[in-house]
């Protein structure tokens, strides 16, 4: 009988877990877990309180997590030991770049060139068995070009700035109801600014088809292909797959950069968890 497995998928905002092994997949999510923004005993209390009962009463022999922030090895044997610690008796614990788990789950056993585009950004060219390349992701304060963070802070300094014409501060106003005040507040003095900027991305994909919103979204994508995707020899030859929220939401986008770029588009998913299930399960 197979064992039965937790796979994690980790991004900056949440965490996709799914017990595989026997029966129908049990599907569950918690926040992000990046070990730059926890300690190891936040990270334990974290599981504890937001994995839901059903699975402490499960016999996990092995655990996969995939997250970012876990480039490091000392930020690899926190999480591990947090969950070593959340769930006891587990036989096996592995801990990955959410980069390589993006790339298992979208290449599979083949060669590719992967980008994720979700609240932070990164990329990476696989081989089929590991990654060979990957530029530098030096997060949403010095990079995470078109990410969710990226463009929501554009949309913000639109705003700020009073670039919108009327109709979209009209709009921008109706849907958030913030001041230029609570907003320095939310981004120099409360946790997680990445998470606040990227809340306001959804505000691009409500108002497709506006000038200045097609502008943003295009610019801050193709930054994300100009300074990453252009790095590798690979991109020209290896199909690109991409995932995240963002490029789940602006797929066409990606579709229309790719064919304007002379590229190929591989696959495009919301999510890795499916494929890592599947990458696992093999």
């Amino acid at each position: 009988m197979a064992a039965l497995q937790l796979i994690a998928d980790s991004g900056a905002t949440k965490t996709n877990w799914c017990v595989t092994g026997k029966g129908e997949p049990f599907e569950f999510y918690t926040q992000g877990i990046n070990p730059y923004f926890f300690t190891g005993d936040e990270v334990t209390e974290l599981l504890k309180n937001e994995w839901p009962s059903e699975l402490f009463e499960m016999p996990v022999e092995e655990v996969h997590f995939y997250g970012a922030g876990c480039g490091e090895e000392s930020n690899r044997r926190l999480v591990e030991n947090s969950i070593r610690l959340a769930l006891p008796g587990v036989e096996a614990v592995t801990v990955e770049t959410d980069v390589l788990g993006a790339a298992k789950a979208l290449c599979g056993h083949n060669p590719g060139v992967v980008g994720i585009l979700g609240t932070g950004s990164n990329s990476c060219v696989f081989d089929g068995k590991k990654i060979i390349k990957n530029n530098p992701s030096p997060g949403f304060i010095l990079g995470d070009e078109g990410s969710g963070a990226f463009l929501g802070k554009k949309v913000i300094q639109y705003f700020i700035y009073n670039t919108f014409d009327e109709e979209l501060m009209h709009a921008f106003r109706g849907k958030f109801k913030i001041t230029y005040a609570e907003i320095l507040k939310q981004v120099y003095k409360q946790p997680m600014p990445n998470r606040f900027l990227a809340s306001f991305a959804p505000f691009l994909s409500e108002n497709r088809g506006h000038y200045m919103i097609e502008n943003i979204i295009e610019d801050g994508i193709s930054e994300f292909y100009f300074t990453h995707l252009y790095k590798y020899a690979e991109t020209w030859t290896h199909p690109i797959h991409f995932t995240g929220s963002i490029a789940w939401v602006f797929r066409d986008v990606l579709n229309e950069l790719c064919h304007s770029f002379e590229l190929q588009l591989g696959r495009v998913l919301k999510g890795p968890i499916e494929g890592l299930v599947a990458y696992h399960e093999s």
